[in-house]
Protein backbone atom coordinates (compact mmCIF):
# COMPACT_ATOMS: atom_id res chain seq x y z
CA UNK A 1 0.00 0.00 0.00
CA UNK A 2 1.27 3.57 -1.01
CA UNK A 3 0.48 7.19 -0.61
CA UNK A 4 -1.76 7.15 -3.68
CA UNK A 5 -4.08 4.55 -2.14
CA UNK A 6 -4.72 6.69 0.98
CA UNK A 7 -4.20 10.11 -0.31
CA UNK A 8 -7.42 11.27 1.04
CA UNK A 9 -7.12 10.31 4.25
CA UNK A 10 -3.20 12.25 5.15
CA UNK A 11 -2.13 15.36 5.70
CA UNK A 12 1.35 14.68 5.07
CA UNK A 13 3.97 11.90 4.86
CA UNK A 14 6.69 12.80 7.79
CA UNK A 15 9.01 9.56 6.87
CA UNK A 16 9.85 7.75 3.57
CA UNK A 17 10.40 3.87 3.39
CA UNK A 18 13.73 5.02 2.02
CA UNK A 19 14.13 7.39 5.50
CA UNK A 20 13.10 4.81 7.87
CA UNK A 21 14.82 1.42 6.02
CA UNK A 22 18.21 4.23 6.21
CA UNK A 23 17.26 4.29 10.04
CA UNK A 24 16.48 0.79 11.29
CA UNK A 25 20.08 0.12 9.42
CA UNK A 26 21.81 2.36 11.50
CA UNK A 27 20.12 1.48 14.32
CA UNK A 28 20.82 -2.36 13.70
CA UNK A 29 24.77 -1.09 13.69
CA UNK A 30 24.50 0.15 16.70
CA UNK A 31 22.70 -2.53 18.36
CA UNK A 32 25.40 -5.38 16.76
CA UNK A 33 28.21 -2.74 18.19
CA UNK A 34 26.58 -2.84 21.68
CA UNK A 35 25.74 -6.11 21.94
CA UNK A 36 28.90 -7.70 20.30
CA UNK A 37 29.59 -11.01 22.02
CA UNK A 38 26.52 -11.11 23.94
CA UNK A 39 23.47 -13.12 23.00
CA UNK A 40 20.30 -10.84 22.78
CA UNK A 41 16.74 -11.31 22.68
CA UNK A 42 14.47 -8.82 20.78
CA UNK A 43 11.03 -9.02 22.12
CA UNK A 44 8.43 -6.98 19.97
CA UNK A 45 5.31 -5.93 20.90
CA UNK A 46 2.39 -6.80 18.82
CA UNK A 47 0.87 -5.52 16.68
CA UNK A 48 2.83 -2.36 15.71
CA UNK A 49 6.39 -3.23 15.98
CA UNK A 50 6.17 -6.37 13.59
CA UNK A 51 7.39 -3.90 10.72
CA UNK A 52 9.93 -2.48 12.88
CA UNK A 53 10.98 -5.88 14.42
CA UNK A 54 10.93 -7.44 11.10
CA UNK A 55 13.33 -4.57 8.80
CA UNK A 56 15.54 -4.64 12.41
CA UNK A 57 16.16 -8.52 12.86
CA UNK A 58 17.15 -8.83 9.31
CA UNK A 59 19.37 -5.13 9.29
CA UNK A 60 20.97 -7.31 12.27
CA UNK A 61 24.39 -8.83 11.68
CA UNK A 62 24.34 -11.17 14.89
CA UNK A 63 22.57 -14.17 15.75
CA UNK A 64 19.58 -12.91 18.08
CA UNK A 65 16.71 -14.80 19.49
CA UNK A 66 13.14 -13.33 18.75
CA UNK A 67 10.13 -13.59 21.32
CA UNK A 68 6.45 -11.32 20.82
CA UNK A 69 4.33 -10.03 23.64
CA UNK A 70 1.25 -8.10 23.31
CA UNK A 71 0.42 -5.58 25.63
CA UNK A 72 -2.39 -2.83 25.34
CA UNK A 73 -3.30 0.79 26.57
CA UNK A 74 -5.35 1.83 23.42
CA UNK A 75 -8.62 1.39 21.80
CA UNK A 76 -10.13 2.37 18.85
CA UNK A 77 -9.03 5.91 19.71
CA UNK A 78 -6.24 8.07 19.24
CA UNK A 79 -5.34 8.28 22.82
CA UNK A 80 -3.44 6.52 25.21
CA UNK A 81 -5.67 5.07 27.96
CA UNK A 82 -2.72 4.36 30.90
CA UNK A 83 -4.48 0.76 31.09
CA UNK A 84 -2.59 -1.56 30.44
CA UNK A 85 -3.40 -5.18 29.10
CA UNK A 86 -1.28 -8.15 28.74
CA UNK A 87 -3.25 -10.07 25.93
CA UNK A 88 -0.06 -12.19 24.87
CA UNK A 89 3.06 -12.80 27.03
CA UNK A 90 6.39 -14.04 26.25
CA UNK A 91 7.50 -17.88 25.38
CA UNK A 92 10.82 -17.60 26.66
CA UNK A 93 12.39 -17.68 30.53
CA UNK A 94 13.83 -14.10 30.93
CA UNK A 95 16.27 -15.46 33.51
CA UNK A 96 19.90 -13.76 32.73
CA UNK A 97 19.09 -12.68 29.45
CA UNK A 98 19.88 -9.15 27.51
CA UNK A 99 16.16 -7.86 26.61
CA UNK A 100 15.93 -5.60 23.38
CA UNK A 101 12.05 -4.73 23.65
CA UNK A 102 11.27 -3.45 19.84
CA UNK A 103 8.40 -0.92 19.87
CA UNK A 104 6.71 1.22 16.53
CA UNK A 105 6.04 4.22 18.72
CA UNK A 106 6.69 5.57 22.53
CA UNK A 107 3.68 7.87 22.94
CA UNK A 108 2.95 9.10 26.70
CA UNK A 109 5.26 6.34 27.77
CA UNK A 110 2.95 4.61 30.30
CA UNK A 111 2.91 1.14 28.27
CA UNK A 112 6.29 0.97 27.89
CA UNK A 113 7.32 2.00 31.32
CA UNK A 114 5.25 -0.79 32.46
CA UNK A 115 6.52 -3.37 30.15
CA UNK A 116 10.08 -2.59 31.02
CA UNK A 117 9.71 -3.03 34.83
CA UNK A 118 7.51 -6.19 34.23
CA UNK A 119 10.40 -7.71 32.13
CA UNK A 120 12.79 -6.48 34.92
CA UNK A 121 11.41 -8.22 37.34
CA UNK A 122 11.78 -11.20 35.67
CA UNK A 123 15.52 -11.77 36.64
CA UNK A 124 16.87 -10.06 33.65
CA UNK A 125 20.80 -9.25 33.03
CA UNK A 126 19.57 -6.08 30.94
CA UNK A 127 16.21 -4.53 29.37
CA UNK A 128 16.80 -1.85 27.09
CA UNK A 129 13.89 -0.11 24.42
CA UNK A 130 14.56 0.43 20.66
CA UNK A 131 11.21 2.11 18.91
CA UNK A 132 10.94 3.53 15.62
CA UNK A 133 9.29 5.98 16.61
CA UNK A 134 8.53 8.83 20.02
CA UNK A 135 6.48 11.59 20.57
CA UNK A 136 8.58 13.63 23.00
CA UNK A 137 5.68 15.89 23.93
CA UNK A 138 3.36 13.39 24.46
CA UNK A 139 5.70 12.20 27.33
CA UNK A 140 3.70 11.59 30.64
CA UNK A 141 6.49 9.51 32.31
CA UNK A 142 10.62 9.79 32.54
CA UNK A 143 11.88 6.58 30.29
CA UNK A 144 14.73 5.67 29.17
CA UNK A 145 14.83 5.04 25.83
CA UNK A 146 18.20 3.79 24.42
CA UNK A 147 17.75 3.26 20.49
CA UNK A 148 15.35 5.90 18.96
CA UNK A 149 14.14 6.14 15.19
CA UNK A 150 12.49 9.27 15.40
CA UNK A 151 10.84 11.69 16.60
CA UNK A 152 7.62 13.16 15.63
CA UNK A 153 5.08 15.79 16.67
CA UNK A 154 2.21 14.95 18.84
CA UNK A 155 -0.16 14.52 16.02
CA UNK A 156 -1.85 10.96 15.07
CA UNK A 157 0.80 9.33 12.45
CA UNK A 158 0.27 6.51 10.79
CA UNK A 159 2.05 3.92 8.55
CA UNK A 160 4.52 0.93 9.34
CA UNK A 161 2.86 -0.47 11.76
CA UNK A 162 1.18 2.17 13.14
CA UNK A 163 -2.64 2.14 13.18
CA UNK A 164 -5.79 3.91 13.57
CA UNK A 165 -8.92 1.43 13.94
CA UNK A 166 -6.37 -1.29 13.08
CA UNK A 167 -5.72 0.03 9.59
CA UNK A 168 -3.21 1.81 7.95
CA UNK A 169 -0.34 -0.47 8.97
CA UNK A 170 0.87 -1.83 6.06
CA UNK A 171 1.74 1.68 4.41
CA UNK A 172 5.36 1.59 3.78
CA UNK A 173 6.14 5.32 5.63
CA UNK A 174 4.61 7.09 7.82
CA UNK A 175 2.02 9.98 7.71
CA UNK A 176 -0.13 12.04 9.54
CA UNK A 177 -3.47 11.32 9.10
CA UNK A 178 -6.46 14.03 8.30
CA UNK A 179 -8.59 14.51 10.89
CA UNK A 180 -11.81 13.72 9.35
CA UNK A 181 -10.58 10.33 9.59
CA UNK A 182 -10.99 10.00 13.27
CA UNK A 183 -13.44 13.11 14.32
Amino acid sequence: MDSTDVQADLKHVLYTKEQIQQRITELAAQIDKDYEGRELLIVGVLKGAVMVMADLARALHSHVSMDWMAVSSYGSGTQSSGVVRILKDLDTDLMGKDVLIVEDIIDSGLTLSWLKTNLESRGTSSVEICTAFRKPDAAKVELDVKYVGYDLPNEFVVGYGLDYAEKYRNLEFVGTLAPHVYE
